[in-house]
C-alpha cells in the first residue's frame, strides 16, 4: 500500500474530550430540569451508541416512564442536545481537552510527507472545530462531522464522505479510532484500522482492527505503509 491520507475520528481518538461531553450533558440537564444524571459507568456504556442525539433517544427509551412521557422527551431531544452543545462550547473556552499522546506529531509528519489529512467525527461540526481550531493551524484539511451525513457510526457515511473529499480510494487511507463502533465504521467502508481506545471503551470489542495500541506514541509513518486493509 502506498499511504496517501490520514483519517482521523475526534473525540477519544485525537482528543481526550469524553468527560467534558459528559459534564455537558449533566449541566444541560440540570438547566432544562429533567435531573438525569450520567456517572462514569453510565456514560461509558451509553458511548456505545455513537452520536449525542442517538445517545439520548436511547437513553429515554431505557426509562421508566410511561409512553406518553416518553414520546414527550423524545420531541425535546434536540433542545437537549443543542442546550448540551452550547454549555460544552463554553465549557471549552476556560479548558482545552489535551491531545491524545502523539497524534501531534504524527499529523505533523503526515503533512511534511505529502500526506492528506481528515478527521471524521460523529460531534455536531461546531463542537468538533472548537477543538480542532485550537490545536491545528491548516495541518487538517477536511473535517466530516455528524450534521453532514444520514447515518452515524457504525455506518461507514462519514468515512465514505471522507474519501470523497480527499478523492482517494480506501485502499490508500487509514482510519485512527478509539471505539468498536467507529471500527466498524472504518472497516465498513474499506478502510484498514488504528485503534487506541481511550479510558472509556477499554472493555469494547476491537476485532478486526490492524493495530491495536495504547496510543500513537511510539507509531511511525513507515509502520503504517504496511498496513493493508
Amino acid at each position: 500500500m502506498t499511504l496517501e491520507a490520514l483519517i482521523f475520528d475526534l473525540d477519544g481518538t485525537m482528543a481526550d474530550t469524553e468527560e467534558m461531553h459528559r459534564q455537558a450533558f449533566n449541566a444541560a440537564f440540570i438547566k432544562l430540569e429533567l435531573w438525569w444524571d450520567w456517572g462514569p459507568p453510565r456514560y461509558s456504556e451509553l458511548l456505545n451508541i455513537s452520536s449525542g442525539v442517538d445517545r439520548l433517544h436511547h437513553y429515554v427509551e431505557t426509562l421508566e416512564a410511561p409512553a406518553q412521557e416518553k414520546a414527550r422527551l423524545h420531541a425535546i431531544v434536540p433542545r437537549i442536545h443543542a442546550v448540551k452543545s452550547e454549555t460544552y462550547i463554553e465549557l471549552l473556552r476556560y479548558w482545552q481537552p489535551p491531545l491524545r499522546p502523539g497524534v501531534k506529531r504524527l499529523i505533523g509528519e503526515a503533512r511534511s510527507e505529502g500526506l492528506k489529512v481528515a478527521v471524521a467525527s460523529t460531534s455536531a461540526a461546531a463542537n468538533a472545530m472548537a477543538v480542532l481550531d485550537n490545536h491545528f493551524n491548516g495541518e487538517i484539511e477536511f473535517v466530516v462531522c455528524a450534521d453532514e451525513v444520514r447515518q452515524r457510526k457504525p455506518a461507514p457515511d462519514l468515512y465514505r464522505r471522507a474519501l470523497s473529499l480527499l478523492r482517494k480510494p480506501a485502499d490508500v487511507c487509514v482510519a485512527f479510532e478509539d471505539s468498536a463502533n467507529g471500527l466498524r465504521a472504518a472497516r465498513a467502508a474499506g478502510l484498514s484500522a488504528v485503534v487506541t481506545p481511550s479510558r472509556w471503551t477499554l472493555d469494547q470489542d476491537f476485532a478486526g482492527a490492524d493495530l491495536l495500541l495504547r496510543d500513537l506514541s511510539e507509531l511511525r509513518l513507515e509502520q503504517l505503509q504496511r498496513v493493508d486493509a
